[in-house]
């Protein structure tokens, strides 16, 4: 059974402290808004969160260039915003008689709307309607923000140079997801958006099939951000050409594919340890790091077999 939200929780000492259900939903609210809002509109959420404040190219690198929060990007068999990915998440607004909006997928609004079942079912007045609301919510958390929340946090603050606000957001938010996913019924089943996932890379791919599936996070198995392609380039010796990170893969790979190759299979063999401490330290969702941690070994194996 998940635990009760009213009970003593280890968590509940990190970040801002949380009074009750209103400070709850609050508190992800905020967080929400604050990858949304640049500098300064996001200065008094940053106070209230009790973080530091972001500075502008801070707030533009991390959520516009490397890491942008919509979950299409690590969801979608594209790997970028929109598609399939971006027409599930906006789906579960439709199924509640509510119209969508324009980024379904964004972090924000995917907490926002989070926020926003949670609060609703305190103020149902029928079970029936409790429930329906509840079983949304849940399906949310585990659908659209713990099958991809936990990696894009770990990639953001493993970016070398990581502003303060950047991980100090990422923690508290961390914090708060950990506790949001304790709290509920873990899923029995592998969510459908990583059950309904393409396959992974297959063996003998070409260059084209390989470039999108490593840039690809639910192809991969991993997140490679384009400061990640700068580390490798930096240790494979090759040139990095500025621009979308498939294009600048490719570049790498026609310089030094040995080199390229073995930074990549490296760099996945990291994210599958990851995923699969997370999983054997029985964090909620176990079914979720298992599956990422299965994908992330196989692209590791694959792209050493092709040194």
């Amino acid at each position: 059974m998940a635990s009760d939200p009213g009970t003593s929780d280890p968590l509940s000492s990190i970040g801002p402290p949380v009074d009750g259900d209103s400070g709850r939903w609050e508190l992800l609210r905020a967080l929400g808004a604050v990858c949304l809002q640049p500098p300064p509109a996001s200065d008094p959420l940053c106070d209230a969160l009790g973080i530091a404040r972001w500075a502008s190219a801070e707030h533009t690198a991390v959520f516009l260039l490397d890491l942008s929060p919509h979950s299409s990007i690590y969801l979608g068999a594209e790997g970028g915003i929109g598609g399939i990915a971006a027409e599930t998440a906006a789906g579960i607004w439709r199924t509640l008689g509510l119209e969508s909006p324009g980024e379904a997928d964004h972090l924000a609004t995917l907490l926002a709307l989070y926020t926003h079942l949670g609060e609703s079912v305190g103020s149902c007045q029928t079970e029936a309607a409790k429930l329906r609301l509840e079983h949304a919510r849940q399906v949310l958390l585990w659908e659209h923000l713990w099958s991809w929340v936990p990696a894009y946090l770990e990639a953001l603050a493993g970016q070398p140079a990581c502003p303060a606000a950047a991980i100090q957001w990422a923690a508290v938010l961390s914090s708060a997801l950990d506790r949001e996913a304790r709290w509920s019924e873990p899923p029995q089943v592998l969510p459908s958006v990583l059950g309904d996932a393409p396959p992974p890379l297959g063996e003998d791919p070409s260059v084209d099939d390989l470039v999108k599936s490593v840039a690809t996070p639910v192809s991969s198995g991993f997140i490679l951000t384009f400061s990640d392609l700068t580390r490798c380039a930096s240790t494979a010796g090759v040139g990095l050409r500025r621009g979308e990170r498939r294009f600048a893969l490719r570049a790498m790979l026609e310089q030094d594919p040995a080199s390229t190759l073995s930074w990549l299979s490296s760099h996945a063999r990291r994210w599958e340890d990851w995923f699969s401490a997370r999983a054997q330290a029985k964090h909620p969702g176990v079914l979720i790091f298992e599956w990422w941690a299965q994908r992330a070994g196989h692209t590791a194996r694959l792209l050493r077999s092709l040194l």
